[in-house]
């Protein structure tokens, strides 16, 4: 690198000369503006010499905006996103007919010159008075180059843009100046090698190397002469001499090109008359930008990691910060998507669900212990088209999901009954359970206010055959409503809260969870992702993850490659391993016998959960193998479908469960996803069934007396927990039993009618 003159400035004679030139320069050339204006500009450039020497002395050159790559966790290419389409080379990387020729066209006399061509000034101006217009400029490349970095560093702001290429005295005054520094500081071959990476070359291509894919579909070193001719020429004007739109115009321009190389001896005149014969020779490769190109339908994914790098703040101090680095562009990033799980998710939906269809699903895998997400997809594909979206059903609102989630039914069930299980309530806890009830009231709540209900809300289950008393796996298995909303009121809502809060499960809209009764029956929205990295804590024995969706990131910034810091997953304990072992044992009973049968995987131990919500506009399958956890949701974006007498995926349906047909996409998603992996078992426990607990109530000398207190109520009351008998003895102790229930709320004229939810809450399960 050329050594700074002491002091970094010019003489006076050199700086006198440079100034003539700023004031003829920018008065007839640069600013584009025509002879006679020149003696008015002359005087104001009189003025302009204070304020070129109060300019700062160095060019600050931002990294160029290059293509970023995101990689799945194999390495494979999941997509390519660019603010702008460019990948930067050195210049050996650049064909030499590249570089001859865009010296030809643009500055031929550009390693005799300085940052100023005054020979090409005179020239100019002498044309353009015998003109009477501008038809010849006299920017040299590194003013061009200077001007460019203007531009790159505008990025997207069209207020930055509009001020770095407006045609006024001082921004050409402050391109001079610049164009000074960087002759000093980086020479003629450095001064190319930029320019030919930052300059445009039309069709969204930035930087040589990118034109030559977009045009030629092959690197810059391979053009050939007629190849480079064309892509030198497009620089003065990209959509004039767009040879994709104008060809024959692009002909004229590349064929100028050719003459003017062989007029400077840089190519024979005979090659350059051979170069003019051949046809243009296109091989276009349309741009191909942002997650809507992603393999393996992971477009969502693609979005989901992107929204991820915006939201986190180990990317950046504020979104701004964070969005300048995404647009900048150049990374590498390297992401959690298993591609065999992502193709069996789609595999699935694709089969289950049609894009056509009036409902769409989602999918969402998730490993627990390390809270990867796997894979994550959806029927309907990504775009703004028919039968197309551009929400990602999967994720809440912050990460470009749905504003509020979707109800998730019965799926909800699990965390009351493992925050019973913290609380001390045992695996055979039994409550009354009646087809048709009111809410309990009142409910304790996290605060000293308890909830009420005021209006009088009832509930029932999904049959009148579904009445207790129940245990806790029978009810579990058959998704019995008023067995859950009993609990509820026994435990208060805190312990739920509690939980919930230790699973980060939040609503769509990033809010906590209301304190009501009815979010036992899953009345409030959630997303998949939320389901299924909660669910993963039981998988985990009671470890909840966050989820995690980037590896490792890395950027490159001029010739170097660096790290970035990336997010990593926060591991705690949300529940005691005898409290997750249980719940497996109950959630394996679901899939063994219960409302998921049709999604149980059988050549491994699995467990889940079935959702269906009020009036069958949601169904849901949660579930997990101890190594593999994911949700699925089938429903309609605006919650507007009832899913009665209807086709989906072909198949005709009278009323949509959760086992139906979230539970076949659940289970052929695993089963692919798992294909080849360990076959690991749950860690479970023994839960006594009514006939074992009867047996042993009765005892060596087969005293009836001593153990009837599930048979008598004496162990449950009509609300089990709630009144008197929940822990009085029962039949699991051989107690005797407590007193006649006594509930602390009425029953209501006409309760025995029923009615239906009414709160957006679960269904049949």
């Amino acid at each position: 690198m050329p050594k700074k003159r002491s002091g970094g400035g010019l003489s006076a004679t050199q700086q006198a000369a440079k100034f003539l030139g700023v004031s003829v320069l920018a008065g007839a050339v640069l600013a584009g503006i025509a002879l006679p204006a020149v003696g008015a500009l002359g005087l104001a450039a009189k003025g302009s010499v204070e304020s070129f020497d109060e300019l700062p002395a160095n060019l600050k050159t931002p990294p160029l905006s290059q293509r970023t790559t995101i990689l799945d966790a194999e390495g494979g290419m999941i997509a390519s996103v660019y603010s702008r389409d460019r990948t930067v080379l050195d210049l050996k990387d650049i064909s030499p007919y590249m570089q001859q020729a865009i010296v030809a066209i643009e500055d031929a006399r550009f390693y005799q010159h300085g940052a100023v061509d005054l020979k090409g000034i005179l020239r100019a101006l002498n044309k353009n008075a015998q003109s009477g217009g501008v038809s010849e400029g006299a920017s040299t490349l590194t003013q061009q180059y200077v001007k460019n970095v203007f531009v790159e560093e505008a990025g997207d702001d069209p207020t930055k843009v509009a001020q770095a290429t407006q045609q006024t005295l001082g921004r050409k005054i402050k391109e001079l100046k610049f164009a000074i520094q960087v002759e000093e500081e980086l020479g003629k071959k450095k001064i190319l090698e930029n320019y030919l990476n930052i300059t445009f070359f039309g069709q969204q291509a930035y930087g040589v190397e990118a034109a030559a894919q977009r045009y030629f579909s092959k690197s810059a070193k391979d053009l050939k002469l007629q190849e480079a001719a064309l892509l030198a020429g497009i620089v003065q004007s990209p959509s004039r001499y767009d040879p994709i739109n104008d060809e024959a115009e692009a002909t004229k321009r590349r064929n100028v090109v050719l003459q003017r190389m062989a007029d400077l001896g840089d190519v024979s005149q005979q090659e350059a008359d051979a170069a003019k014969k051949a046809p243009l020779g296109l091989k276009v490769h349309r741009p191909e930008n942002g997650c809507i190109t992603a393999v393996k339908g992971a477009s969502f994914f693609c979005e989901y990691v992107k929204h991820v790098f915006l939201n986190d703040p180990v990317f950046g101090k504020n979104r701004e910060a964070r969005a300048k680095i995404w647009n900048r562009g150049g990374l590498t990033i390297k992401t959690s998507m298993d591609p065999k799980a992502q193709k069996s998710v789609q595999a699935s939906l694709k089969q289950h669900v049609y894009k056509s269809d009036k409902v769409a699903a989602a999918a969402t895998l998730v490993e627990p212990g390390t809270g990867k997400v796997l894979a994550m997809g959806q029927s309907k594909p990504y775009g703004s088209g028919k039968n197309q979206t551009e929400l990602n059903y999967s994720v809440d609102a912050a990460y470009g999901g749905s504003n509020f989630g979707f109800p998730t039914g019965s799926t909800f069930k699990p965390f009351v009954a493992a925050a019973a299980l913290e609380e001390g309530r045992p695996p055979t806890q039994e409550y009354s359970s009646p087809y048709q009830m009111q809410y309990p009231s009142p409910v304790q709540t996290c605060d000293s206010k308890p909830w009420t209900n005021l209006r009088g809300e009832k509930l029932e289950n999904e049959s009148e055959s579904e009445h207790g008393p129940y245990r806790l796996r029978k009810a579990m298995e058959l998704s019995v409503n008023t067995y859950f909303v009993q609990m509820i009121a026994d435990i208060g809502l805190c312990p739920v809260v509690n939980m919930t809060d230790h699973l980060q499960v939040r609503q769509g809209n990033g809010d906590k969870l209301p304190e009501r009764p009815a979010i036992a029956l899953g009345s409030v929205g959630l997303s998949p992702l939320t389901m299924a990295s909660a669910y993963a804590a039981f998988a985990s024995r009671g470890m909840y993850c966050t989820p995690v969706a980037i590896e490792a990131i890395t950027q490159r910034v001029g010739d170097q490659q660096k790290s970035l810091e990336v997010p990593k997953s926060t591991c705690s304990r949300a529940m005691s391993e005898k409290t997750a072992d249980t719940v497996n044992s109950l959630l394996q009973g679901v899939v063994d016998s219960g409302t998921g049968k049709e999604a149980g995987l059988t050549s491994r131990d699995s467990a889940g959960k079935t959702g269906t919500t009020d009036e069958r506009r949601n169904a849901w399958f949660v579930g997990y193998t101890p190594n593999l956890s994911g949700a699925v949701w089938v429903g309609s974006a605006t919650q507007k479908v009832k899913m009665r007498n209807i086709y989906i995926g072909g198949q005709y349906h009278d009323l949509v469960y959760g086992g139906r047909v979230p539970g076949p996409i659940w289970r052929d998603a695993m089963a692919g996803a798992l294909e080849g992996k360990p076959a690991e078992q749950f860690h479970t426990v023994h839960i006594p069934d009514e006939d074992e607990d009867r047996d042993k109530g009765r005892g060596d000398d087969d005293d009836d007396d001593q153990g009837r207190g599930d048979d008598n109520g004496n162990g449950d009351g009509f609300i089990g927990g709630l009144v008197g008998g929940a822990n009085g003895g029962g039949a699991a102790n051989g107690g005797t039993g407590g007193p006649e229930p006594d509930p602390s709320f009425s029953i209501p004229e006409g309760f025995w009618r029923g009615q239906s939810n009414g709160n957006g809450a679960g269904g049949p399960g």
